[in-house]
């Protein structure tokens, strides 16, 4: 007997991970990030995972995708990650995208788009860019409703405050 995947089993996985990607945005949020998280996962393996921490590491360029894929790098020993899946909550921004291509990362799965710094078609559209030598593969809107809540409620929070 063969088995093959079906939509229905792949939209499993990928909520799956992106459910992870959720949890990973809400340890962000506790430690008083924005609320972003992502996993980059291969078959069934976890790559490497990372949520924002660029107040807490004084890093400008520690995003959650950023942090993942050094994960996954290190892990790898290898800084191409051909075959991979990153899932993000959040668009992923111009920097993000950039180290995402570089990376050669297969699939890119987000959840909420980024009206004010998105590279995946909302503001900018690095991987549709015919002129770069790879473009990843694109889901979006999965748990949408559930990553833009984080994102809302995080900064309804801070302007209250």
């Amino acid at each position: 007997m063969s088995s093959t995947k079906t939509p229905a089993d792949s939209e499993s996985v990928d909520a799956r991970w992106m459910t992870r990607a959720v949890e990973l945005a809400r340890a962000a949020e506790a430690e008083g990030e924005v609320p972003v998280g992502a996993v980059l996962v291969a078959g069934d393996r976890v790559l490497g995972e990372g949520y924002n921490r660029p107040i807490g590491a004084c890093d400008p360029t520690a995003h959650a995708e950023i942090v993942a894929l050094r994960a996954a790098a290190t892990q790898a020993a290898n800084y191409r990650l051909s075959g991979s899946t990153l899932y993000v909550t959040l668009e992923p921004c111009a920097m993000c995208a950039g180290a995402i291509v570089q990376a050669r990362v297969e699939r890119v799965v987000f959840g909420a788009r980024d009206p004010r710094a998105g590279a995946a078609g909302s503001v900018f559209d690095v991987f549709g860019e015919k002129r770069l030598n790879h473009r990843p593969m694109i889901t979006e809107g999965l748990l949408a409703d559930d990553c833009g809540a984080l994102l809302t409620d995080f900064f309804r929070q801070r302007r209250a405050r």
